[in-house]
């Protein structure tokens, strides 16, 4: 239902990575490599329907405005578009906007919810981020600017993952193959954690957005298992922070061509950490 992501036509897709790029102190799943693009096509793969089941949830649909926080790739502001029609407005915002089309139906712009105040103030029925807040220090502030964009009535969706809730990538953990799995998934949480990630965040949202003063606050959890999205988004995934793995001495060459080796030959079950999605509705202006 989701349409690969692509770069805007004027923009190159960004040149694959050897491996061997020096880490950085940014954000660890930047979307400046071309492994990007991949993980965007499997998150969608895994994720868009559950997040699209929250919003039609919500009430949302013809004429609604909606912000798409930190939308990475062209996806749910796609999709979201496609719900509001015409009469509707979608802003889709990203540190990095290089994965967003314009003229497909809705606004891009730059934007950092970790800093800047909230566009269009008291104005959406709908703000959503996905896999964003886990990675952003200053996370309450981030809240309270997503919940200053909703207008009186309107909704705020926020998934985020608790990868401390559920750290193996094979619960099935019975052979070599899976205990390398499992111990390169660790690694990957450890440069996570390094970059400012609070790995237990998701199981937070609903006391969190009850602080944003939010009502109405209710959760759910997505927990895939298994399958080829999931061996397509670890491939990539290791592939993009293969570099910072080397560097900072987490595994080595050998082991993530045999991590690689199985996930090709489908040798494994994985899963991800589960997705938690949580929502509330800014209360009327008294």
């Amino acid at each position: 239902m989701t349409p690969s992501p692509r770069p805007p036509h004027d923009t190159a897709p960004p040149e694959p990575t050897d491996g061997k790029a020096a880490p950085d102190r940014g954000y660890l799943l930047d979307n400046a490599r071309a492994e990007a693009g991949e993980r965007f096509t499997q998150l969608a793969e895994l994720f868009d329907a559950v997040t699209l089941g929250h919003v039609r949830r919500l009430g949302i649909g013809p004429g609604a405005r909606c912000w798409e926080v930190g939308a990475g790739s062209p996806g749910i502001p796609q999709a979201l578009a496609a719900i509001v029609g015409p009469t509707g407005h979608v802003l889709a915002t990203d540190l990095d906007p290089s994965w967003l089309t314009t003229g497909q139906g809705y606004e891009v712009r730059r934007h950092d919810v970790a800093t800047d105040p909230a566009p269009e103030p008291g104005t959406f029925d709908l703000v959503h981020a996905r896999l964003v807040l886990v990675h952003v220090p200053d996370r309450a502030r981030a809240l309270a600017t997503m919940a200053a964009a909703l207008r009186p009535g309107g909704r705020l969706l926020v998934e985020d993952a608790d990868t401390a809730l559920q750290p193996l990538a094979c619960l099935d953990d019975s052979g070599p193959a899976q205990r390398r799995a499992n111990r390169l998934r660790d690694a990957v949480r450890q440069l996570l954690a390094g970059r400012g990630a609070d790995l237990a965040y998701g199981r937070t949202l609903p006391r969190a957005l009850r602080a944003a003063g939010l009502v109405e606050v209710a959760a759910a959890g997505s927990f895939p298992v298994g399958g080829p999205a999931c061996d397509r988004l670890e491939a990539a995934t290791i592939r993009h922070v293969r570099g910072e793995l080397l560097a900072a001495g987490l595994t080595d060459d050998a082991e993530i061509e045999a991590h690689l080796a199985a996930l090709a030959a489908g040798e494994l079950d994985l899963t991800l950490a589960p997705l938690i999605s949580a929502w509330g509705r800014r209360p009327a202006e008294s």
